[in-house]
């Protein structure tokens, strides 16, 4: 039995499986494990480099895309699954195993990459950046967001902040890893406690006041809206406080609405840019000599009486 001790993240998983591979090493045969602890407990030499002569395997993308997601799960099965699947697509001879929805090591690959894919949507949607400064050399503002997700995904999700933000420097903290972006480059560094985040800045209110303005109380479905944001967020999100009091007031608010009267709608502005999309909706006039009659006379005249 081999033990291979691994860093918890897809490139190690995916170095020490190609030199297992090329040793022709069955999973049954590998130990995995990320956990520092159990390397004491396993601790063995790192496996040789595949021989320069062994036979090159190709790997299909789509299981590359796939386990490039799963090795941010937390399962401490996860490792040894790619590895058979691995396995399996390539020295296996199962090349179209990804295909097969009903085996049970493909569908939990699946399982995997959806919750994955749940956790980056959740943290794009509730990470909230606080400004904690600005450079003094650059100019450029500064701010930090705490954010708790599920699994390891900051990898994952950071790109999305990096086009999104690019114009700001900016650092996002979680428990699992930490990612940073200076303007020029996305780097990572070990995760940090709730602590080293900032509590709130001056824009928490800014936020709060956008959110109150946004909320309609007239689409007001609480099941839905506690799927879509889970109460375990609400600790991090400024306009957290409002909900209970937004959602205790929206009878009375859409009510109130009902017995508005109706406004009169006030006249379209003299603005020559919105004439001029208003003349461009108007269909086109008929070209001259046409348009008049009801079209079933004959060209050559009207029949006689």
């Amino acid at each position: 039995m081999r033990s291979v001790v691994i860093k918890p993240e897809y490139h190690a998983w995916r170095t020490a499986a190609r030199q297992l591979l090329g040793q022709g090493l069955a999973p049954q045969e590998v130990l995995w494990t990320d956990d520092p602890q159990e390397a004491s407990l396993f601790a063995e030499p790192e496996p040789e480099p595949a021989s320069a002569t062994a036979p090159a395997v190709k790997v299909p993308t789509a299981f590359l895309d796939l386990a490039r997601r799963a090795a941010a799960h937390t399962d401490p099965q996860r490792w040894a699954l790619l590895y058979r699947l691995l396995w399996r697509l390539t020295l296996g001879g199962e090349r179209h195993l990804l295909s097969l929805a009903t085996d049970p090591e493909v569908r939990q690959l699946q399982d995997w990459n959806k919750s994955i894919g749940r956790d980056i949507h959740k943290m794009h949607a509730f990470v909230r950046f606080r400004k904690v400064g600005v450079d003094a050399a650059t100019h450029r503002e500064q701010f930090v967001a705490w954010f708790e997700p599920d699994f390891r995904i900051v990898r994952l999700a950071a790109p999305f902040f990096e086009k999104r933000f690019a114009g700001m420097d900016w650092s996002i903290l979680t428990p699992y890893e930490c990612a940073h972006w200076d303007g020029q480059q996305l780097h990572f560094t070990p995760g940090v406690p709730r602590s080293q985040a900032p509590d709130g800045d001056v824009l928490d209110d800014l936020w709060r006041t956008y959110y109150k303005n946004i909320f309609n109380p007239a689409r007001v479905k609480i099941n839905a809206m506690q799927s879509e944001m889970p109460k375990k967020y609400w600790k991090n999100l400024p306009e957290a406080p409002l909900i209970a009091d937004l959602i205790a007031e929206s009878a009375g608010r859409v009510q109130s609405m009902l017995d508005t009267p109706e406004r009169p709608a006030l006249p379209a502005p003299h603005n020559a840019y919105l004439q001029s999309l208003r003349a461009r909706d108007q269909p086109p006039p008929p070209p001259p000599g046409e348009g008049t009659g009801s079209g079933l006379e004959s060209s050559e005249g009207r029949t006689a009486s």
